[in-house]
């Protein structure tokens, strides 16, 4: 389970530049769930996913089956962001060699599956990719890393609503029952 207890971020520099973003948030994440975060921009969704991750320091307590996340347990988590965490001009080829690398859980099955379903091709570099296939890699890799906990930050900016219609029943059919999905947008 991931937890989250009386988490509160704050930016900028108190009393007067001080910007309180999240305020005593509480919830919880059971394996098998695929929860939505939605909010306007600016309510603290992704200032939310980036906590869990470490990547920004807060006031309150985050824990994975009762333990701090640390790098010890990181790995049971994987991130999409709208803002792309691939390299570039590495080619899906390429990247899938590396995650095969550094992934031990890696599901090669799933990528390939996810691949040829997105029709995105394997020795094209991902910043020759339109936006939406960008967005498409990003997801098809936080997916197939074998983590417990996928945490998707606005994955469909720029994808018109077909694709994330197509996305939606292709994540459904996917899953395993252990692996949870958190996902923000301001999108329905």
């Amino acid at each position: 389970m991931l937890a989250i207890k009386e988490l509160k971020k704050t930016y900028g520099v108190p009393p007067l530049e001080e910007k309180k973003a999240l305020t005593g948030i509480n919830l919880e994440f059971s394996p098998g769930e695929l929860v939505g975060l939605f909010g306007e921009n600016g309510a603290g969704k992704t200032t939310l996913l980036k906590c869990i991750l470490n990547l920004l320091k807060f006031d309150g307590e985050i824990t994975l089956d009762g333990e701090p996340i640390t790098r010890k347990n990181i790995g049971r988590l994987s991130f999409a962001t709208c803002e792309h965490s691939f390299f570039p001009n590495l080619s899906p080829a390429g990247h899938r060699d590396f995650c095969r690398e550094h992934f031990p859980r890696w599901r090669e099955k799933r990528f390939q599956a996810l691949m040829e379903f997105f029709d995105l091709p394997m020795d094209r570099v991902p910043r020759k990719f339109s936006t939406g296939q960008k967005n498409q890699f990003e997801v098809i890799l936080s997916l197939c890393q074998g983590a417990d906990y996928i945490l998707m930050d606005e994955p469909f900016a720029g994808n018109d609503v077909f694709n994330r219609e197509d996305f939606y029943k292709v994540l459904l059919g996917i899953l395993e029952p252990t692996e949870t999905v958190i996902l923000s947008t301001h999108l329905l």
